[in-house]
């Protein structure tokens, strides 16, 4: 009798490859194709541990994979300090951060390309090859046996002992941004394209005997990791999960086509007699049904998960109760999965009929892994093993399941994907607004709003130059998106002391992912759907959305907290920003850069260059609003007295029966008048009023009208811009 290769493989749930991968001529093919039993191949769960250890297996990768790989070379890890100055008076911050630059190793067989990257379990790259974190460079090496030394491990190993690992495909990271990851390698996983499209057992088993096992078709895969320690493993991890057999014959072990046409055994040829006993022509063996699984369940690596472990099962009506379990380490979909499940059921309840067959030596070409038709008998018949004594061939064949199954339909069922969305460039806005609350800011602050045009964009690192460009300074990072975008049409002047029930404005928002919505608080609040057009501050009680990322705002309050300025100066295509506390970067600066131009450069993962946007800073958050209501009263004795409403950076909530609080030091104001060709004229007030005489009025000089102007002389800074009245008789 030959010895049986493999033959703990079909134990598992009645007998995948018939209980041996082929009946070979003595133990000779064996011991060329398989190290001794003790081997094994990838388990689930094994791909998804990153290790560094020395020895550590490097699986062959078949079609597309995910997988952690083993880190082979790293640095050490590298500091960078970076010194920003927290403006006049304060002090300035040194932060620290950490990179690292290292090498995995993926399989140690040729790849196609790396798609998607993973650290701690969070998208690092995209399928779009976009990183979402902060990465100097990357490098794949494809195993080929032409590739060179990667230049970064050459310069640091030098160029003589570095080697360039031929047949091995790694991936180099270099300066990869440790802050997320607490300043440690964190653990990575790799999608790996080592072929084009599905693939084959037939083509993994060939590729892994070097064409000692020969055959075509079997299961298509989407990918395999083949690990262990040796090809019997890795071909054993396989072979023990799929419903396929083997055979042997004069070139070697072959994996068997159970689609080609069997062979016919005559019912003369049943029953051959030896030493003159007459042998029974079919000798039938039926397994009890309560020893067979009712049930059986595949776990697999589903691709519709990224790779997270699913689960498919398949079950017979049955008097059976006992269920059965499959761990397959390879990649299919669901449908592939379940079918493979039914496949195996089908098989073990067909499998429980067997066959013994006593044929004339001449059949002796007949190997473990044919395929038989036998007389008087249904469907076919895979011989499982064989004997030959007294010049006689003893057969024991398996039946197979009837061919022809349907494909089944499955779902993978609700993933825990993470989202892949490319991060794209930064859109920066610079944002120098009037104070917000009661709480009145003291130092010159910027608010930096950004975003991307993507719901993939995260933040985007910060650096400001306040001469022109110079010279820059880390700031920092932005906050999450805000939510910008740019006006279609121009918004018409409206009235700031009631509601605007006749004019609107449609706004393109950046990112289809982002939205307005209307709110009935704009009345008894001055903060909800406040929003900046241009340079005036507007809230908005409807938002209806009239085309993707657009949206319709009307029922507006216009030139808020002092913003009436701006009414009139509206185009189409001027921003717009929804002003949100929480999507607002503030940056303090000094005193000094008051009246200057601030540039602030955005460079987040998708930009190839810095976002970059410039204002002419005027801390208006230090000034207080403009007075209100000038009134111009010509006197009797030909002075002219002026009057006006103060108005403050605090109590933009509706105060009744009170004035809103002075908010500085003392009360100041500045009144400017002049003609056309004249004198300008100042006079300080220390009321909200002030008289213009005669004398002054004929020494400001030139022809009507006569311009006034009015500001309030905050604690740090005045009104800006001013209040005007023009006096067209004066």
């Amino acid at each position: 009798m030959a010895t049986l290769v493999l033959t703990a493989v079909g134990t598992l749930v009645g007998g995948p490859i018939g209980g041996a991968l082929g009946a070979l001529a003595g133990n000779a093919i064996d011991r060329a194709l398989f190290t001794p039993k003790g081997a094994t191949g990838a388990r689930l769960g094994s791909l998804a541990v990153q290790s560094s250890s020395y020895g550590s297996d490097l699986p062959r990768l078949f079609g597309t994979m995910r997988l952690a790989g083993s880190v082979i070379w790293s640095t050490d890890l590298q500091e960078s300090k970076t010194k920003s100055s927290g403006g006049k008076g304060q002090p300035s911050t040194t932060s620290y951060s950490y990179s690292a630059s290292f090498a995995v190793a993926l399989s140690a067989r040729p790849i196609l390309s790396v798609q998607r990257i993973w650290a701690d379990g969070s998208l690092l790259r995209g399928s779009a090859g976009d990183w979402k974190g902060d990465v100097g460079a990357f490098r794949v090496h494809l195993g080929d046996e032409d590739q060179a030394i990667d230049p970064l491990i050459g310069a640091a190993q030098g160029l003589d002992t570095t080697p360039a690992h031929r047949g091995l495909a790694y991936v180099v990271f270099e300066q990869l941004q440790l802050a997320d990851y607490g300043n440690r390698i964190p653990s990575l996983s790799f999608e790996v394209v080592a072929d084009d499209g599905l693939v084959s057992l037939a083509t993994i088993a060939t590729n892994l005997s070097d064409g000692d096992i020969a055959g075509s078709g079997g299961p298509l895969l989407t990918g395999y990791a083949a690990g262990g320690d040796s090809l019997r493993g890795a071909i054993e991890a396989l072979a023990s999960a799929l419903p396929v057999a083997f055979a042997d014959g004069p070139d070697g072990v072959t994996l068997v086509d159970e689609t080609a046409p069997p062979l016919a055994i005559a019912a003369a040829e049943l029953g051959s007699a030896a030493d003159g006993k007459t042998a029974p022509k079919v000798v039938l063996d039926r397994q009890a049904a309560g020893t067979l699984n009712a049930a059986i369940a595949i776990s697999y690596y589903d691709p519709a998960r990224d790779y997270q472990l699913g689960s498919q099962s398949a079950r017979r009506d049955a008097s059976a109760r006992r269920a059965g379990a499959i761990d397959l380490a390879a990649a299919v979909d669901a449908a592939t999965a379940k079918g493979l499940a039914e496949a195996r059921l089908a098989r073990e309840w067909a499998g429980r009929t067997t066959a013994t067959v006593t044929l004339p030596w001449r059949r002796l070409d007949i190997g473990a892994g044919a395929l038989l038709s036998l007389p008087g008998e249904d469907g076919i018949w895979r011989v499982t093993t064989r004997g030959f004594e007294t010049m006689l061939a003893t057969l024991t064949a398996q039946r197979l399941p009837d061919a022809g199954m349907a494909t089944p339909v499955a779902s993978a069922g609700a993933g825990v994907a993470e989202t892949d969305l490319p991060a794209g460039p930064t859109t920066l806005a610079l944002l120098d607004l009037p104070s917000f609350g009661d709480d009145l800011p003291t130092v010159p602050t910027l608010l930096i709003a950004a975003a991307g045009v993507s719901a993939g964009w995260r933040k985007a690192a910060l650096m400001a130059s306040l001469d022109g460009g110079t010279s820059w300074q880390s700031i920092g990072q932005t906050a999450s998106a805000a939510t910008l975008g740019t006006t279609l049409d121009v918004l018409p002047a409206g009235d700031a002391m009631l509601r605007d029930m006749v004019n609107q404005v449609d706004v393109l928002l950046l990112d289809a992912a982002m939205t307005l919505a209307g709110s009935d608080a704009t009345e008894a609040s001055a903060t909800v759907n406040l929003a900046l057009i241009g340079d005036e501050l507007i809230q908005f009680a409807a938002a209806v959305q009239t085309a993707p990322k657009t949206f319709r705002l009307s029922g507006l309050l216009r030139g808020r907290r002092g913003t009436e300025w701006a009414m009139a100066e509206h185009v189409a295509g001027e921003r717009f920003v929804l002003v949100d506390a929480d999507t607002l970067r503030p940056w303090t600066l000094p005193t000094s850069a008051i009246g200057s131009t601030v540039r602030i450069a955005a460079s987040g993962v998708g930009d190839a260059t810095p976002a970059e946007a410039s204002l002419v800073f005027q801390a208006r958050a230090l000034r207080p609003p403009a007075p209100v209501a000038l009134a111009a009263t010509p006197q009797a004795d030909g002075s002219l007295l002026v009057g006006w409403t103060r108005r403050s950076r605090q109590g933009w909530a509706w105060l009744d029966d009170t004035d809103a609080p002075l908010a500085e030091e003392s009360e100041r104001y500045r009144l400017t008048a002049i003609r056309a060709g004249g004198t300008a004229l100042s006079i300080d007030s220390v009321t909200p009023s002030t008289s213009v005489s005669a004398d002054q009025l004929a020494a400001i000089g030139g022809s009507a009208p006569l311009s006034i102007e009015i500001v309030q002389i905050g604690t740090a800074a005045a009104s800006l811009p001013p209040a005007a009245l023009v006096l067209p008789g004066v």
